[in-house]
């Protein structure tokens, strides 16, 4: 991998943006994506994405869920649509 360097001004609150040069050639730098800022050394702070734990998703729990989910019958009888849609007026 090559080093791309750049300058960057620190503005209010410590907010940093990071240059087109070096988002537009890393692919985990996005709006909304969650980083790690960490200071290894008393002149320097590195940016690194965080990964956070692999989630495992337990599928048949879930199938499972939805299944249950859909399985209980209610009292109203009609367009369920047309309920919300009642519903949200009278709460006007």
């Amino acid at each position: 991998m090559n080093q791309i360097q750049a300058t960057s001004i620190i503005r209010q609150r410590g907010q940093l943006t990071i240059p087109d040069s070096i988002r537009g050639t890393t692919s985990w730098i996005a709006p909304g994506s969650a980083v790690i800022v960490a200071r290894v050394k008393a002149d320097e702070i590195v940016i690194k994405p965080h990964l956070g734990e692999p989630k495992v998703v337990n599928w048949n729990k879930l199938w499972r869920n939805i299944e249950l989910s859909r399985s209980h019958k209610g009292k109203f009888h009609g367009s369920l649509s047309q309920f919300i849609a009642e519903d949200r007026e009278s709460r006007r």
